[in-house]
C-alpha cells in the first residue's frame, strides 16, 4: 500500500454520457491517478440514454432482459466492479478515485467503505435526512435469506447508506495499481416497476414477489424527503459533506486531454463492446 499525502481533491461534474463512457471515465482516472497523472478525484455524474448496468460477475444474457431495454431505447453495460443490476436515470452516480494509502480510502475494502460513507453521510444531513451506515452486524441482519435478485439494492452491504432500515445507496469497489475506484447509485427517485420488468425471473409471480420485497426495503430521495430534489441540489450537498467529514477541500476542475483520450479508447476497445458485456 503507497502512502498519499492529504491534499486537494479534484471535483468533477461531468454531465451526461452513455454507459460505455460513464464507465470508460472512471477507468481512465483510475489509471491516470494511478500513474501520477491526475489528482484523487471525486465525480458526479449521468446517464444518457437511460441504462441499466450490472456488476462484474453478473450474467448479462442470463439476468437481464436485453432486448426489453433496446426496444426502450435504453443502453446496458458491464460494470468494472461488483454488486448487482442498478438501473440509471432517476439519480446521482458518483465515483471516487485515491491511491489506497490516502487516509480517506485506506484499509481493507470493508474499512475504506466505512471511511467513504462519512461523506455520503454527511451529505444527506445537508439535505435533511437521517442517513447512518450500516454495521456489519446490522447488514448481516437484514439480508433476506433466499431474496437476493438479480437487482442491486434489495439488501445493504457493510457500511453503505440506509434511511432506517431501508437502503438509499448502492456502492461497488474495484482495485488496481495501488488505487482504489468507488463508485456508487443514490436514489433521488424511482420506478421499480419499469426496473423489475427489465430482469430476467422464471415467472411473472415470482417477478411481482420480489417486485414487493424490494419496495420494503429500498428507499429514495423523494420519499425521504416528500419533495422532488434536484440532481444539482444533492451533488452541491454530497460534495459539501465529503469536504466536511474528509477535512479537505475539493477543487472543480475538468478530464485531462489524457484521461478524455484514455477514456475514448477504453469506450471503444473494451466498455461498448459484446465480449465485454456478454462476457457471462
Amino acid at each position: 500500500m503507497r502512502t498519499a499525502p492529504v491534499s486537494n481533491w479534484r471535483l468533477l461534474n461531468t454531465g451526461y454520457a452513455d454507459g460505455a463512457m460513464n464507465m470508460a471515465v472512471d477507468e481512465a482516472i483510475m489509471r491516470c491517478h494511478a500513474a501520477g497523472q491526475s489528482p484523487a478525484t471525486l465525480r458526479f455524474y449521468r446517464w444518457q440514454p437511460a441504462c441499466l448496468s450490472i456488476g462484474y460477475a453478473q450474467s448479462m444474457a442470463r439476468e437481464i432482459d436485453v432486448e426489453k431495454c433496446r426496444e426502450l431505447g435504453f443502453d446496458v453495460v458491464r460494470r468494472p466492479t461488483g454488486g448487482r443490476a442498478i438501473f440509471h436515470e432517476r439519480e446521482l452516480t458518483y465515483s471516487l478515485v485515491a491511491m489506497d494509502g490516502n487516509p480517506h480510502v485506506s484499509g481493507g475494502i470493508v474499512e475504506s467503505y466505512r471511511k467513504i460513507s462519512r461523506g455520503m453521510i454527511a451529505g444527506l444531513n445537508r439535505l435533511g435526512v437521517e442517513a447512518v451506515a450500516v454495521d456489519p452486524a446490522d447488514a448481516q441482519r437484514m439480508i433476506r435469506s433466499g431474496l437476493r435478485t438479480p437487482a442491486c439494492f434489495d439488501s445493504p452491504s457493510h457500511y453503505e447508506v440506509a434511511v432506517g432500515e431501508r437502503k438509499i445507496l448502492g456502492s461497488a469497489q474495484t482495485r488496481s495499481q495501488g488505487t482504489v475506484l468507488q463508485h456508487g447509485s443514490l436514489l433521488l427517485d424511482s420506478d421499480n416497476g419499469l426496473f423489475f420488468s427489465l430482469l430476467r425471473f422464471a415467472s411473472d409471480e415470482r417477478r411481482r414477489f420480489f417486485q414487493d420485497d424490494f419496495e420494503q426495503h429500498v428507499t429514495d430521495l423523494r420519499q425521504v424527503l416528500g419533495r422532488e430534489v434536484s440532481f444539482e441540489e444533492v451533488a452541491t450537498a454530497i460534495h459539501t459533506g465529503f469536504e466536511e467529514a474528509f477535512g479537505v477541500a475539493f477543487v472543480p476542475g475538468t478530464l485531462t486531454p489524457d484521461e478524455l483520450e484514455l477514456a475514448g479508447q477504453l469506450r471503444r476497445e473494451k466498455y461498448a463492446t459484446e465480449a465485454w458485456n456478454f462476457k457471462r
